[in-house]
């Protein structure tokens, strides 16, 4: 908005994002009685992948960026990002990391909050903190976290990067101190210039010293320039053919800065409930059907309570007089948008921003809209991403909390799930407030109770959405839904499916999920089932760690009946015979039976059956020719002699009329 002092970037309009590229604001989402629940199209670690390549292709280095790239080089370093807002401190971050990154790293995202699970790092891990969002009382606690990752990624020679909140440098412990870069605003011009050559708009050099542009890139904060950049798009893919620049970003910057002073002017000359109604009910499902938004604008005067307009329905306005009125277009296609660019945003934020005691209606206003009869699945997609933004724009997370929980209650019959999934994915990516989503999350998976559909929402959105940045958390939550024995059978087995997914691709993960195990392996809460699918060698996409790996079979051996653990026994070896597996195989087992004459008994059978017979089961890929299993089961057959104390046996194929003797 234009006033005192300059003109500045007042809650850009629009939907808006903080990387470069091509926006994508609507969340389609596939979802049955019996299907998984995914965002169709959207592989989400190609979205982050996506995602940092925009960034980096846009980004433009601060002041300060050399010096702490040069300090994070050095294997176990820690590098504190200080600067004032609006800075891109977490950006600077994330390109940090991505540069100190070594080929199959991954950038994790850690918690401010320390939970069950002790953090340990590899040489080739890259963590990132967030404290920007932190407050002073909780600064002193957030501190003391951090000193506990930072020893633990000195000692491994992993990388981290911290985000500090501006403001409390003073605060900053002397112990943390020499570990800060502060970080300098970059140029604006070369923010936005670089962002709009990134997403293909031509322009001159001097076609951006115009209006209010010069005075945006010297104070608006990087992200508002993005966003602003943004509009441009925006504008330049509406506009009618024969436009050029200068009519995108007049458009874009009378978007981004006028709009707000243009809302509260025409409310001003519509002071009635009904019209108020109206434009808010257009402004939330706007690109929606008309007969939708007029029955969204009677749903919210019945939350609140309005009493019912008397007059005869035939000596009203109609609903095009309406529209016109409220400067609304119905389309062709009989959708209502509104007619300038990015103003039903501003419509939005108006309402949010002036009637904060109607936060709380508006909330249960959505919700009732969901239910409407004319609301298509990507018209309630984009509902969600609006109230989603407007919730957290007030810092009112809550109200997703609210919702998610409703919309999951077995009263809804499972219909709004999809719309659940889409809320929690929002507000676990969202910068601020993703922590405190995480956390919920959480609190939902350890409460004595929860609903199946919540339950089903938390374990696709951790298994598809947490897993990309925050998987050893995710894996926390997957194993509380996989092994409460309060969930049905179909929840919890498919909280063991994402579970076990999550476990088989990282060794890391292999091996905390098996030590968290072991403890309480018990066959009562499936505990020693989860091992034991751990073990089976056909879906493994890595080596797993070799001592977590004998932990995980002796405890299977002792807790399971021989019939239950032996074909995964089978695999590993057809696994040695294919060369898909190297000795240590032979030793993990034998390590797991070592000194239970009986185990060893059972190891030996199961040897001799398999060489003599391949099961039926054995997947395609390690099927083995008999002799090169025979060959195999003498080798190992003679070192379970060996552990055992008695003299080998010549053959595999022999022993079977001698080893009831053992």
């Amino acid at each position: 908005m234009t006033g005192t002092g300059g003109t500045s970037i007042s809650d850009p309009q629009g939907p808006v994002h903080s990387g470069g590229g091509d926006q994508n604001n609507t969340y389609y989402y596939s979802i049955g009685l019996r299907e998984p629940l995914v965002r169709t199209g959207a592989d989400r670690l190609e979205i982050v992948r996506e995602h940092r390549h925009r960034l980096a292709k846009c980004f433009v280095w601060p002041g300060g960026y050399a010096r702490a790239a040069d300090r994070l080089a050095s294997p176990g370093a820690v590098v504190l990002l200080e600067g004032a807002p609006g800075v891109g401190r977490r950006s600077a971050a994330t390109m940090l990391l991505m540069g100190a990154s070594v080929p199959g790293s991954r950038i994790e995202e850690l918690s401010t909050i320390r939970e069950e699970e002790p953090l340990d790092p590899s040489p080739d891990d890259r963590y990132l903190l967030d404290l920007s969002s932190i407050g002073d009382g909780d600064y002193p606690a957030a501190q003391r976290t951090l000193m506990s990752y930072r020893a633990l990624v000195e000692e491994s020679g992993a990388r981290l990067v911290a985000v500090t909140p501006s403001g409390l440098e003073w605060m900053l412990d002397a112990e943390l101190a020499p570990l800060a870069v502060h970080l300098e605003r970059p140029s604006g011009r070369a923010v936005f210039s670089r962002h709009l050559r990134v997403w293909g708009v031509r322009f001159e050099h001097e076609q951006l010293d115009h209006g209010d542009l010069p005075h945006l890139f010297e104070t608006a904060p990087v992200r508002e320039l993005d966003r602003l950049a943004g509009l441009v798009v925006q504008a330049r893919n509406r506009a009618a053919r024969g436009t050029n620049f200068e009519h995108w970003r007049d458009e874009a910057v009378a978007a981004a800065t006028n709009w707000s002073q243009q809302v509260a002017g025409d409310l001003r000359q519509h002071r009635g409930a009904q019209e108020r109604a109206l434009l808010l009910a257009a402004s939330m499902t706007s690109g929606g059907p008309a007969d939708t938004v007029l029955s969204a604008a009677h749903s919210l005067l019945s939350v609140l309570g309005h009493p019912q307009d008397e007059t005869p329905r035939l000596a009203r306005v109609g609903l095009g007089e309406q529209f016109e009125e409220l400067s609304l277009a119905r389309e062709d296609d009989g959708r209502v948008r509104f007619a300038r660019l990015a103003y039903d945003d501003a419509v939005r934020r108006h309402f949010w921003e002036n009637f904060p005691d109607l936060r709380a209606d508006f909330r249960d206003w959505v919700a009732a809209c969901m239910v409407l009869p004319g609301l298509g699945a990507e018209d309630r997609a984009r509902l969600v991403a609006r109230f989603t933004e407007l919730a957290l724009w007030t810092d009112r997370p809550d109200d997703l909390h609210f919702l998610i929980e409703k919309w999951t209650h077995p009263s809804a019959g499972g219909r709004l799930r999809a719309e659940a999934a889409a809320a929690l994915e929002l507000g676990l990516s969202h910068e601020r407030y993703g922590s405190r989503f995480r956390s919920q999350v959480y609190q939902w998976v350890t409460t004595a109770r929860i609903a199946p559909d919540l339950a089903r929402v938390l374990t696709v959105v951790c298994r598809q959405v947490m897993a990309v940045t925050h998987p050893e958390q995710a894996m926390v939550r997957l194993r509380h839904l996989a092994l409460r024995q309060e969930n049905p059978e179909d929840i919890r087995a498919a909280a063991r499916s994402a579970l076990l997914e999550l476990a088989r691709g990282s060794r890391r993960l292999y091996g905390r999920l098996v030590h968290r195990l072991l403890p309480r392996a018990r066959p009562a809460d499936g505990g020693l089932d989860v091992l034991l699918a751990l073990l089976d060698p056909a879906q493994l996409r890595v080596h797993p760690p070799w001592q977590a790996f004998v932990f995980a079979w002796r405890a299977v051996m002792a807790g399971k009946p021989v019939r239950a653990w032996s074909p995964s026994v089978q695999r590993w070896l057809a696994a040695l015979t294919r060369r898909r597996a190297g000795e240590e195989v032979l030793n993990a087992l034998l390590l797991a039976a070592y000194g239970d004459r009986d185990l060893l008994n059972q190891l030996y059978a199961t040897t001799c059956d398999w060489a003599e017979s391949e099961p039926a089961d054995m997947p395609q890929g390690l099927r083995a020719r008999r002799d090169d299993r025979v060959r195999t089961a003498d080798r190992f057959c003679q070192e379970i002699d060996i552990a055992q104390g008695v003299g080998g046996i010549a053959s595999a194929s022999s022993a079977r009329g001698t080893r009831e003797g053992l």
